[in-house]
């Protein structure tokens, strides 16, 4: 029987789809000890946090050399308990820089290793899988696709299903969303999502503002920018020019349901912007050696989740250098202008949502770790 369960989760997408998972958890088995890594969602959820993820917010290959001294010192402590409380199953939610390492260590210690939300291995780093291979009793894949690829590298795989469809609802109406961010309902909204982490809002958010609030300009719209919930607004003004800019905190499903059009980070933004059908830019930019060095690494077309998942481009990509403010606005005003244009991205965001399976990833998720023992 699974008594104790360590997690870890490294961002704040983990942190919510983990939060599901350990809700779950507790609901199937009481008195069930949960801890390891993660956020607010999690610890309301019922884990207790060894550390947060609000230490972690550095990504890329140089970033990350920087952070070397503290990911060594979390390394360490959460091998410590893995040493004297020893989880009977470890979940390992994405963030493979510093889990796949983990696992490594945790096998030591013949704990039952399951990994949920796959890295990117078919994208990129596919060295990766001989150790997925190696290191995991199983893993949870949340698109269809990841399934065919694992079983051609003979891991124990298995498809759950989205963990975002849980969660995926606007809780306001428009006209109250307006309200409560002084927004003018009589204008189209303009939608920015510039991630959750600092760093990568500090190379993203300021090309985005810039031709946001040309766009607006010429197609008389609001600008409203998302703020995770690892943020505050402060940290936005004082780093960046918000005049006439609207901060929307704690409705970032709001803001993606209600807004006409958006620019959105490379990620999992852009499939839950894609679920509620609103066209949008993925746009992605990072320093030139981690661009460069990932440019070496990835085997892929497309950056954008939206356009892996859907297996084709179905919306423009802006990465580095062609993430411009010039081509942006140019690129923006093209499509806004052209009705045509914009129903079809509509209708091809629409399926991607149906390609997610169905409601029920975290009870799923749970069942499979309780079942580990």
């Amino acid at each position: 029987m699974v008594k104790r369960v360590m997690i870890i989760a490294g961002e704040a997408s983990g942190d919510l789809h983990g939060s599901g998972v350990v809700r779950e958890l507790k609901k199937a088995q009481k008195g069930l000890d949960v801890y390891g890594v993660g956020g607010e969602h999690m610890r309301r959820a019922g884990m207790h946090l060894v550390f947060h993820i609000n230490e972690l917010g550095f990504m890329g290959f140089v970033e990350v050399l920087k952070h070397l001294p503290f990911v060594k010192i979390m390394e360490r402590t959460l091998e410590s308990i893995l040493k004297f409380k020893k989880p009977d199953v470890l979940v390992l939610i994405d963030y493979p820089g510093f889990n796949l390492r983990f696992a490594r260590i945790a096998k030591k210690y013949n704990v039952k290793i399951i990994y949920y939300i796959s890295p990117q291995v078919w994208a990129w780093h596919k060295s990766r899988v001989r150790q997925i291979r190696e290191l995991v009793d199983k893993m949870l894949v949340i698109f269809p696709f990841e399934v065919d690829f694992y079983r051609k590298e003979n891991v124990d795989v298995e498809f759950v299903g989205h963990p975002l469809l849980e969660v995926l609802q606007s809780h306001m109406s428009r006209k109250n969303f307006c309200r409560r961010y002084g927004i003018d309902g009589t204008k189209k909204i303009l939608g920015l999502l510039p991630g959750s982490r600092r760093q990568e809002i500090e190379n993203i958010l300021p090309v985005m503002l810039s031709a946001a609030k040309n766009i607006a300009y010429e197609s008389d719209m609001e600008v409203a920018v998302g703020v995770a919930p690892t943020l505050e607004e402060k940290y936005f003004r004082a780093l960046f020019p918000m005049n006439g800019v609207h901060l929307v905190s704690g409705a970032t499903y709001d803001l993606m349901d209600h807004a006409d059009f958006a620019l959105v980070t490379s990620g999992t933004a852009t499939i839950e912007t894609a679920c509620f059908a609103t066209p949008m830019f993925v746009v992605y930019k990072t320093s030139w050696l981690t661009y460069l060095i990932g440019r070496l690494l990835v085997r892929v077309r497309n950056i954008g989740m939206v356009n892996i998942v859907a297996g084709k481009e179905i919306v423009p990509e802006f990465v580095q250098h062609a993430a411009s403010v010039k081509n942006l606005v140019r690129e923006a005003l093209g499509l806004l202008g052209n009705e045509t244009r914009l129903a079809s991205m509509k209708e091809e965001l629409s399926k991607v949502k149906d390609m997610l399976g169905a409601v029920g990833a975290s009870r799923r998720v749970a069942k499979c770790i309780l079942q580990m023992s």
